[in-house]
C-alpha cells in the first residue's frame, strides 16, 4: 500500500473511531487517548493527524456528513429524484443505530456551539451544507420535470427544521413519536409542495 493510501486509511480509521467515542462519551469527556485506543493507533500518531480535540471533533463532524452524502448520492443518476430526496430525509432523522450515532454528534455540536464562537460558526456552515444538499436534490427533481416548481430555499429550511424537531423527540425516547412517524411527518409537506405521492418512496 502506498504511503498516501496508508495515511488516508489511518485518518479514516481515526475519524470513524472519534465519531463512535464522541457519540458514546460526549465531547467534554473524551481524551485523545480514548480515540487512539479505539482506532488502534498510538497517541503520538493521533496527534500527528489531529493536533487538538477541537480539530478532531470538527473533522469527525465533516467525516460523518460526507459519508452520508456519498452513500445517498452514489446512484443519483440512475434512480428517480424522489428516491434520492427520501433517502436524504431519512438520513436527517435518527432512523437506525448508525444515524442515532450521527445525531449524538450533532447534539454535541449544538451544546458546544452555545459556549464557543468558533464551534458556532462551524455549525452554521455545516447547516448551510445540509441546506444545499436538500435544495440540490429538490432542484434536480424540478429541473427534470419530476417535481412541481416551488420555493426550494424555504422548503429546504422547513425540512431541516422539521427533521431537527422530530429527531430530538425520537432521540429522547418520546413514546408518541417513533422514527417512522417522524419520517412521515417530514415527508408530508414536502410531497404536497412538490406534487409527489404521500407514500414515501423506498430506497
Amino acid at each position: 500500500m502506498a504511503t498516501n493510501e496508508r495515511t488516508a486509511e489511518t485518518r479514516e480509521r481515526i475519524l470513524s473511531a472519534a465519531c463512535e467515542v464522541i457519540a458514546e462519551t460526549g465531547f467534554e469527556k473524551i481524551r485523545m487517548r480514548m480515540v487512539a485506543e479505539r482506532a488502534g493507533v498510538s497517541t503520538a500518531l493521533l496527534h500527528y493527524h489531529f493536533e487538538t480535540r477541537e480539530k478532531l471533533f470538527t473533522e469527525a463532524m465533516v467525516h460523518s456528513f460526507a459519508s452520508s452524502t456519498f452513500e445517498v448520492e452514489s446512484d443519483a443518476d440512475a434512480v428517480p429524484a424522489a428516491v434520492i430526496l427520501a433517502r436524504i430525509i431519512r438520513n436527517l432523522l435518527p432512523m437506525d443505530a448508525e444515524l442515532c450515532q450521527d445525531w449524538r454528534l450533532w447534539q454535541e455540536l449544538w451544546v458546544r456551539s452555545l459556549r464557543d464562537a468558533t464551534t458556532r460558526s462551524f455549525a452554521v456552515d455545516l447547516y448551510a451544507q445540509l441546506h444545499q444538499w436538500v435544495a440540490a436534490a429538490m432542484t434536480r427533481g424540478i429541473d427534470s420535470g419530476e417535481f412541481d416548481s416551488t420555493d426550494v430555499d424555504d422548503l429546504s429550511t422547513l425540512v431541516l427544521a422539521l427533521s431537527d424537531g422530530y429527531g430530538i423527540r425520537v432521540m429522547l425516547g418520546d413514546p408518541t413519536v417513533s422514527a417512522q412517524h417522524a419520517l412521515r411527518c417530514v415527508w408530508r409537506p414536502v410531497a404536497l409542495a412538490l406534487g409527489l405521492p404521500q407514500e414515501i418512496p423506498e430506497s
